[in-house]
This record gives structure tokens, sequence and C-alpha cells, in this order.
């Protein structure tokens, strides 16, 4: 039987990746269901290549009838849905098998949480959902049985680098017995990773949206200028593979063609290389633990020329710091760091903010908001929303 798959946050890179190798791939996949947040032609256009038998328009800038009617007027029969509940329905549906979570930031929580308690095997891009909430997150998956494989292409380049027994249960315990050391997470260094810190005050959106290696939306790529996107990969790693902040280091690789390594005790360092296509670790992923085809042009070795690594620069960069700290503080600090990111990220994109007030909105954010125990979803909702509210102040005064 081929694999009923939904893929939530469709029409962004992930998504469009992961339509791509199904697409190459019709016996082994199936389209169940769809999501897009405004793009309503991509959303109608997908639904006529691949006839799923849901779509869930997520965005509130049209009606339900004005949705309706235009997959009414494009001859589709796919029932059409509306709204943030409907994302959380169609990932649990009995009849699915897996759930590509690709909605990028907090609004993925909710219908990648609900996947994970309908015991679903998800893909996960959608790194917020482990940031806001990962222990929380990691104790429905383990209760539901529900499977995480991760399609970030760090963490999926960790992940083919694991023994087997790892793969199947990455516990502490189990790197141990395995012998596994630390991982290796590897970063671009984005398109300021050679610009002094006096120039970094006057870049722009375009410049920090313009990555020298990964075509991306705008606020990752905003992220990754900052290193903040490899902060919360931090983050993610130490609760996808159960380590601490310690144990997971970051490597700046410029190439971004080693996409990340795992460190044995005996010596021994394994990585993952490729060409910088996303439908790897996406295809990987998919077939796991099989392998299929995913249109990527294979990497050609000698035409490669050097592999280089440096340290990341945290004075530059303080993000990326903020972010482990904000691991090792535990509680709430992740979300509290996660939810005054992304307003600071959206004031920087509106011209609003420098690109170098990114960090101090978010470190004055995690000072002003109380600080509290992540054991309930209620809780973190509430300190995601408190601290959008002292993130907006704070932008505010900065503008001042």
């Amino acid at each position: 039987m081929r694999q009923r798959v939904v893929v939530l946050g469709a029409t962004g890179s992930i998504g469009q990746s992961t339509l791509d190798v199904m697409a190459r791939n019709p016996e082994r996949f199936e389209l169940l269901a769809v999501s897009a947040h405004q793009n309503l032609e991509a959303l109608i256009t997908m639904c006529r290549q691949f006839s799923p038998r849901f779509a869930v328009y997520s965005g509130n800038h049209r009606t339900y009838a004005e949705v309706k009617a235009q997959f009414s007027e494009s001859g589709l029969t796919t029932e059409v849905l509306m709204g943030a509940d409907a994302l959380a329905t169609v990932s649990a549906l009995p009849e699915a098998d897996t759930v590509v979570a690709a909605i990028v930031g907090a609004a993925g929580l909710l219908p990648t949480l609900a996947a994970a308690k309908a015991g679903k095997r998800i893909l996960l891009a959608n790194k917020e959902a482990l940031v806001m909430s990962g222990g929380l997150f990691m104790q429905v998956v383990r209760e539901h049985g529900a499977k995480l494989l991760p399609i970030d292409s760090e963490h999926n380049a960790i992940f083919q680098c694991l023994p087997h027994a790892v793969q199947q249960a990455p516990t502490s315990e189990i790197h141990a017995s395995c012998g596994v050391r630390r991982l290796l997470l590897t970063a671009s260094g984005g398109p300021f990773l050679n610009l002094d810190a006096e120039h970094l005050a006057s870049v722009t959106p375009a410049q920090a949206c313009k990555h020298p290696r990964w075509e991306m939306g705008r606020k990752i790529s905003v992220d990754s200028a900052s290193l903040m996107n490899k902060g919360l990969e931090l983050i993610e790693a130490c609760w996808l593979f159960d380590l601490p902040p310690e144990k997971v280091d970051v490597h700046i690789h410029p190439q971004a063609i080693i996409h990340s390594l795992v460190e044995y005790v005996d010596g021994s360092i394994l990585a993952q290389l490729g060409s910088p296509d996303m439908r790897t670790p996406i295809a990987n992923a998919l077939a796991w633990p099989e392998r299929v085809p995913a249109g990527v042009t294979p990497l050609d070795l000698f035409s490669m020329g050097a592999l280089t690594f440096q340290a990341p620069d945290m004075a530059r960069f303080p993000c990326l710091r903020l972010a482990a700290d904000a691991h090792r503080a535990g509680g709430l600090s992740a979300t509290v760091l996660n939810a005054a990111n992304e307003e600071a990220v959206s004031a920087f994109l509106a011209e609003r903010i420098r690109f170098v007030d990114i960090p101090r909105v978010i470190e004055k954010s995690l000072e002003h908001v109380a600080k509290g125990r992540a054991d309930s979803l209620d809780a973190i909702l509430a300190a995601d929303k408190e601290t959008r509210g002292i993130a907006m102040q704070l932008i505010g005064q900065l503008q001042g």
C-alpha cells in the first residue's frame, strides 16, 4: 500500500520539496491532505496535480464561501477545510500514515502536537514545536507511540550517521551504549559571516534574506543571518536526540556540503555529505528505513574544492548564545526566546528595528517575562502571548 501523507505548510520551500519527491515516487506515496496559509492559487494548483481528499486554507484573508467557490470553479472534488483547527483535524486523520510538519513558527505547534497525540509518523521541519514545548512534546510522542523523523538537513544528517539502535530509540543511555560522544551541527554562517560588527548595524532585510547557499522563506533567512536558526536547531537537537547542550557543538561550514557529523568515543567522526538540496533529507525521512530517488544532482567530489570550518563568533552573533542559555535554563525560557525572536524578526523585516536589535529584544524579553514550568500547553501558550506583548513594547521603545 502507498504511504498516505499529510503536508502542512505545502506552499513553503519544505512543502514544495516534499511534493516534488512524492511526485517522483507515485507508487510509494499518496497525498491525503495539504494545507496553505495565504496562497490559495498555489493550493488549488497542488490539488489539481495530486487530488488529495482534503485541503486546508488556514489564512483569514478570505471567507469559506470564497475559498469553496474557487475550488468548485476549478472542478475539484477535494474537501475544503478552513482555519487553524482544521490543521489539527487533518493531522490526526485515522487514515493518515505520515504528517509533514512544515509550518513555520509557533503556528505549527498545535497541529504537530495533534499528529503526535494521534501516534503518527511525523516528519519534523517545524523546529519551533520542540523549542517551545520540547519536554511536553517528547512526552506526548512517547505516550502515544508517534515516530519523529527530522527533515531539517542538519538533524537528518545526524540521524543518518547514528547507529540503528539510536535511530529507533534516541535516549542518552543508548547513545552511551553505542559509543556516541557528541553531535556536530554545521552552519553555513549566513550572508553576514565575514561582515564586521560595525556594518551589521546597517544591513537591510533584503541583504539578510539573500542566503549564500539555500533558498528559504524570509523569516528563516533572517534567523540564518543572525545564527538564531542554528540556536533553535541546537535546542531541537537536544530534544530529538536526548542530549545536553554540552554534547552538541556548532561548527561554521560555509560550503554547506557536510550537513552535520557524529563523533564517537573511539575517535571516529561520521559525516553526511550532499548537495545543498532539501529533497535529500525529505526523501530519506519519507522512505526510511529504505531510500528512494529524490531528483537531487549528485555531489561532484572533484569540483568541491576546500571544505573549511570555524568556530561561531558569539560576540557578533549573540542569538546562538541566547538559545543555548535558554535551553540550559529550562522551564519556559525557550518559549520566551522563540516568541521574542519571531516578533523581533517581523519588526526587522518591516524595517522598524535594526538587525542588531533582534538579540537585544530577545535578551530583554528573557529578563522581563516571568519564568515557570513548561508542563502544560496552557502555560506554554500563555508565556508565548505574554512574551509577544513585552517584545512589541521593547520594539516600540527602540523605534522611539
